[in-house]
């Protein structure tokens, strides 16, 4: 049965493509309004008179939840909560709601995805095919770029929940090992090396936390110069 709340999703087709069945969703509320977009000046517009807010990536302020007394629920369509402004939710007495352990192979496998690419020089090798160069190579193949393999390397990782665990599960698999980090802001664990005792000993950082007032900015140039040096990136590797 459906109740009487109406509901606003501020970036609708951020979710779906036009496959996803919003039926369910319907089903909760009596009123469900879609909007294609949202613009910074639109948000208090498109919430007005709205009990839950449905967002993925839009901004969702003090100044709008001012605006807004009837608004009581904020669904983020995302494990992120950076764009919604916590403290005024909490003296609002709006309840913030994100998704958590969607999405973990696609996202884990991604992460390797990238670390692939950057260990065998894909995209380099990738222009240099497109450019004719393999098929000017004096050797059997190009050569010009030298890769590394990811077994024997140390994998530091910032975050070891849903997603920062199942990246490591993945990165063991090709042999690599794998450091837990200390994220700021969080209490101390025996298991967890604080940034400047991390940094130092491995050869590639992931991050699976939130962005926060304690993780904004804290991985900079400073802290990638005190990772290991890049030659041990650039080493050639015999390919069979």
């Amino acid at each position: 049965m459906t109740n009487s709340h109406r509901a606003v999703f501020l970036d609708h087709p951020s979710l779906d493509l036009g496959d996803l069945d919003l039926s369910p969703l319907r089903e909760c509320f009596s009123n469900l309004q879609l909007f294609a977009q949202t613009t910074p000046d639109q948000v208090i517009e498109h919430l007005k008179g709205a009990n839950v807010a449905i967002s993925n990536k839009i901004l969702i302020d003090a100044a709008a939840m001012s605006a807004s007394p009837e608004l009581k629920l904020i669904l983020i369509t995302a494990t992120g909560t950076n764009n919604v402004d916590l403290a005024a939710a909490r003296a609002h007495g709006i309840t913030v709601c994100n998704c958590q352990g969607y999405g973990t192979p696609s996202v884990a496998q991604h992460t390797i995805m990238l670390l692939l690419n950057l260990a065998t020089r894909l995209a380099d090798y990738q222009k240099a095919v497109g450019e004719g160069r393999w098929q000017q190579a004096k050797q059997f193949c190009l050569l010009d770029y030298p890769i590394v393999e990811l077994e024997g390397k140390t994998l530091g990782l910032l975050g070891h929940g849903e997603l920062g665990g199942a990246v490591a599960r993945l990165a063991e698999a090709f042999g690599m090992r794998v450091v837990l980090g200390q994220i700021p802001g969080r209490p101390a664990r025996p298991d967890r090396l604080p940034l400047n005792e991390l940094l130092p000993q491995i050869d590639a950082l992931t991050l699976h936390c939130p962005l926060n007032e304690h993780t904004r900015h804290f991985i900079g140039a400073r802290e990638l110069a005190s990772m290991k040096p890049g030659p041990s990136w650039s080493t050639p590797r015999a390919v069979a």
